[in-house]
């Protein structure tokens, strides 16, 4: 690699950079969308219970219920659950904003609770802890792909009546003790942004056992209309009526033919991804100033994320600028993310503020991204792995290790 070190600032050596994320589409995903264009069905048509029943096969759930985004996925799951004004619902704050966003919604209040420090994960000590009367459920969010400890989670949700929400949109094709993710939970929600798994442009999906609770989050995307148009063309109807207050959320069928393709590869890309990170943890291992998520033995990690924490103190720099040092180098990496109470309108609405959660604001400090996606070969990961000895490197307090040097 000829690469040269470019230490806090100036211009990346690589023509492109290479980002954290990104979206795999090939010519069978594109002649698929094409189909369906032509068809005369761009929305609420066939495609939406193709993918449905496709994406439930492919978890292994009852029901899958297709929406607008990950985000509109979570709505839905709250407002099947009934939760409303004076209901608080348990999140971990180590998470994007819409995992507590669709708590407020629908008029509830989110209570963050804080992580496992070496898993990043909700800690279910943490969540007894912040359980009162008016907690109606708990959010599960599987942090970078890893799936949460979901028997002490249902112990708890048993034990104080509580329903348990799997946010597991980074981890579609993981499983915990054996069990695939999409089953886990009462509801469990997945988003098919590019940079996920698989993708269908915007998306996202509900999985349930329960047959009346999916019927009605399909209600829920549809402006809460007892029937689509689809249907009322089946039954030769034009009757509908609004029985509740629901949103469009609806996924249209372009999108749903797109999903259907990408479900074909999904589990290539989930190796592909956890190849990528099984050389990270190789290289990484002779690293000391540079920790990785520990990862338990009973999970399947889907590695939306490989995320590592920068000992700061084995450095002379933070971690803003080792992040702008391997973004000089052409090195998309990212955080995530601030922890949802730091944002302002959690500190100005919720009254939420630093000291909520130590231990997530601690590792917040300290995260990185390292790029990880399908679609990234051999020579790009040994470019990240470069990058970072380079930038590492200078920076280090003492010598690099021999076992680092060796792992290179």
């Amino acid at each position: 690699m000829t690469k040269r070190l470019a230490i806090d600032g100036g211009t990346p050596v690589r023509g492109q950079m290479l980002p954290y994320g990104h979206q795999t589409v090939e010519d069978a995903d594109i002649q698929a969308v094409v189909e369906t264009l032509r068809s005369g069905w761009l929305t609420t048509g066939p495609k939406i219970r193709e993918f449905e029943h496709a994406f439930a096969k492919f978890v292994a759930a009852g029901e899958a219920v297709a929406v607008s985004s990950g985000t509109a996925a979570l709505h839905a799951a709250m407002h099947v659950l009934g939760v409303g004004p004076g209901d608080e619902v348990i999140v971990p704050t180590l998470t994007f904003a819409a995992s507590a966003n669709c708590v407020v919604y629908q008029g509830a209040a989110p209570i963050f609770v804080d992580i496992d420090p070496e898993t990043l994960l909700i800690d279910p000590v943490e969540v007894e802890a912040k359980i009162t009367p008016r907690t109606r459920a708990i959010i599960a969010v599987d942090y970078a792909g890893q799936p949460c400890d979901y028997d002490a989670l249902r112990q708890l949700a048993t034990r104080y009546n509580l329903a348990l929400v799997a946010d597991a949109c980074h981890a579609l094709g993981g499983n915990y003790k054996g069990r695939s993710v999409g089953t886990l939970a009462d509801l469990n929600v997945f988003s098919l942004h590019p940079v996920k798994a698989m993708t269908t442009g915007e998306g996202g999906v509900v999985t349930t056992e329960g047959f009346e609770t999916a019927h009605l989050m399909r209600r829920f995307r549809n402006h809460g209309i007892t029937s689509d148009h689809f249907e009322r063309e089946q039954q030769g109807s034009w009757l509908y009526e609004m029985v509740d207050l629901g949103y469009n959320y609806r996924l249209n069928d372009f999108q749903c033919a797109l999903g259907i393709s990408q479900l074909n590869r999904l589990s290539h890309w989930v190796e592909r991804r956890q190849a990528i990170a099984s050389r990270y943890d190789q290289v990484l291992a002779g690293f000391p100033e540079v920790m990785t998520q520990r990862v338990r033995s009973e999970v399947r990690h889907a590695y939306h994320l490989y995320v590592v924490r920068i000992a700061s103190a084995r450095l002379m720099a933070d971690r803003a600028r080792i992040f702008a040092a391997l973004r000089a180098e052409g090195i998309g990496v990212n955080v995530h993310y601030l922890p949802v109470h730091l944002h302002p309108y959690y500190r100005e609405q919720f009254g939420t503020g630093v000291g909520l959660c130590p231990k997530a604001e601690a590792a917040y400090e300290e995260i990185l991204s390292l790029p990880i996606f399908p679609g990234m070969n051999d020579k790009d990961v040994d470019d990240v792995i470069e990058a970072l000895w380079k930038v590492i490197s200078a920076y280090a307090i003492g010598t690099r290790t021999a076992a680092f040097a060796a792992a290179r």
